[in-house]
């Protein structure tokens, strides 16, 4: 099986999962030193988090595919 493309098509579940920490902990940060504008932060974040989460999902589902439908090595 081709286990260093699954790896990497893995990768970016990692890195998504990172940046949403990072995304979640500045918009706290944010948030504590202007909470009258806590809605539009919010609104930010949700938007910013729904487009790392999709990009998770695309290499979840392109990882799902190589392991059960990727081409196998016969000899």
């Amino acid at each position: 099986m081709n286990y260093v493309g699954i790896a990497l098509c893995l990768l970016s579940c990692m890195g998504a999962a990172l940046g949403m920490g990072f995304a979640t902990g500045k918009a706290v940060e944010a948030i504590a030193r202007q909470p009258e504008a806590s809605s539009k932060i919010n609104a930010s974040l949700l938007l910013g988090l729904a487009l790392t989460e999709s990009a998770a999902i695309y290499g979840f589902v392109t990882a799902l595919i190589l392991i059960f439908a990727g081409p196998t090595a016969s000899s």
